[in-house]
């Protein structure tokens, strides 16, 4: 049995997918909430949680971040309409192992659910080659290592990308460099331009690989 806790702050949204999945032999919906709470997810302690995107309260990448952390065996799926691909990276460096798109059938909604309790990762069709295109080039990047040392980032840049490969968003990196959230963008372009890179997935991989 697949345990599944639904986190959406749109009731109807909610309550219609913890119906539907509620119907299969194979998923029991345990928790369906607006918001995180710790002691209800640890008691709850599911296989997946439907994690909405755009949560009200914007504290979804946050809580993507924790939910690992508070239910050790639960693996994050992330629902949204059509998340951008800055988002998709933001979510991929903090552990979500599943997209879906709420617009999907429901034989993929639950064949995502399926294939990430089962410890797959899933990206809907039309984000897959952009994302896994990136993350193979990483290879080759890293093959380049003697001219990316040549590049000089300045301080500043050099700490927006520890915290990039953190997992942090740009109003988070503000928030711990305590600079504006329009400079952390300012500074993420500058590195993308400094290191011949598209996307904040690759300046994670860029730095990881700095650190390996």
């Amino acid at each position: 049995m697949i345990t599944v806790a639904v986190i959406e702050d749109n009731r109807l949204v909610r309550e219609g997918i913890a119906d539907m999945l509620n119907e299969l032999a194979d998923v029991r919906v345990v928790l369906a909430a607006t918001s995180l709470d710790t002691s209800q997810l640890k008691a709850a302690n599911p296989h997946v949680v439907l994690l909405d995107v755009g949560l009200q309260d914007g504290s979804s990448l946050r809580l993507a971040e924790r939910i690992p952390q508070e239910a050790r065996q639960a693996r994050v799926i992330v629902m949204d309409l059509l998340p951008a691909h800055e988002e998709i990276a933001e979510f991929v460096n903090v552990g979500v192992a599943g997209f879906i798109l709420k617009d999907a059938t429901f034989d993929d909604f639950v064949g995502t659910i399926r294939s990430v309790a089962n410890g797959g990762r899933v990206l809907p069709p039309l984000m897959t080659a952009t994302l896994f295109s990136q993350i193979a080039g990483t290879a080759v990047r890293r093959g380049q290592a003697e001219a990316l040392d040549a590049v000089r980032l300045t301080q500043r840049e050099q700490e927006v990308v520890a915290l990039i490969a953190e997992g942090l968003s740009n109003k988070e990196i503000a928030g711990r460099l305590g600079i504006a959230t329009d400079t952390v963008k300012s500074h993420v372009r500058n590195i993308m331009d400094k290191l011949a890179l598209r996307s904040r997935l690759q300046i994670a991989a860029y730095a990881l690989g700095q650190d390996s």
